[in-house]
């Protein structure tokens, strides 16, 4: 689990948007960013090419 704390000063490396903790993904808030980054053994991987790109709305 990750520090309420830490998540409230952490940014998306990206773009620098907020960023929110769903199930094992840390999700950049801003719509035209949206990179997912894993959390590995508790630890966020907030590095910009291990992150998932979200799916394209149509």
């Amino acid at each position: 689990m990750i520090d309420k704390e830490l998540l409230e000063i952490m940014a998306c490396p990206e773009c620098k948007s907020d960023v929110k903790l769903e199930g094992e993904r840390i999700i950049c808030q801003n719509p035209n960013c949206g990179l997912r980054y894993p959390v590995r053994d508790g630890i966020p991987i907030m590095l910009v090419d291990e992150a998932e790109k979200p799916a394209r709305k149509q």
